[in-house]
């Protein structure tokens, strides 16, 4: 049962997005254009070229960013500033959300690889701003993204975070095997399940999931 299984925890990592709101937003979807046009005006390439690039940068990197700042020696800034100019029409409120994480004991973080900015902007529309201890983005990790093991041990530094006390939710299997590795409890958040032994649940809906962790 969740609950025991969570009765130890008492630092909760929530990644942003589509895990504190639903895909079907698509967020995503807008951030995706704006990162081929800005691989597109930053190589001079085409776009299919530039889609082609992303997506590679993403499976070998981890994230385009990491690929462009490898590979290209792009400036993270302007690009995080960039990609994250977004609009946030489609995201709506959740009280129901809220309340389930302001009722979890011990400190609530949010570590996203997009950047802490953004996130902000991303739980506010969501109504969960001042719900958590803090909010990292993947400047905190000197521009490292998740999945990279140093990633994690950099951020949960910086945050004097205890793993063998924590829990990680993700949408991305991949980012879970770190923190998995580290000792905290994984889950999965998705609608499909993704059966992994570094993933310890999964759920389609946080909102009862974390129901079920306070018991």
């Amino acid at each position: 049962m969740p609950a025991a299984d969570f009765s130890h925890v008492r630092s909760w990592v929530f990644d942003l997005d589509n895990t504190l709101y639903h895909p079907a937003a698509r967020l995503f979807d807008q951030i995706e254009v704006r990162m081929t046009a800005y691989v597109m005006d930053s190589l001079g390439v085409s776009r299919a070229e530039a889609d082609r690039l992303r997506v590679h940068y993403w499976e070998t990197h981890g994230t385009t960013l990491a690929g462009l700042m490898r590979e290209h020696q792009i400036d993270p800034g302007p690009y995080l500033d960039d990609v994250h100019d977004i609009s946030l029409d489609h995201l709506d409120p959740d009280p129901e959300l809220a309340a389930r994480i302001r009722a979890l004991p011990g400190r609530r973080i949010v570590y996203t690889n997009g950047c802490a900015p953004y996130a902000e902007r991303v739980l506010a529309a969501r109504g969960l701003s001042n719900l958590f201890d803090a909010v990292y983005g993947v400047e905190h990790a000197g521009f490292l993204p998740k999945p990279e093991a140093r990633a994690f041990d950099t951020v949960f530094w910086i945050d004097g975070l205890d793993p063998s006390v924590g829990a990680m939710f993700e949408d991305d299997p991949r980012n879970l095997a770190a923190p998995h590795a580290m000792g905290m409890k994984t889950v999965h958040v998705a609608d499909d399940p993704h059966h992994a032994d570094h993933i310890h649940h999964h759920t389609a809906d946080l909102t009862d999931f974390l129901t079920r962790v306070q018991g």
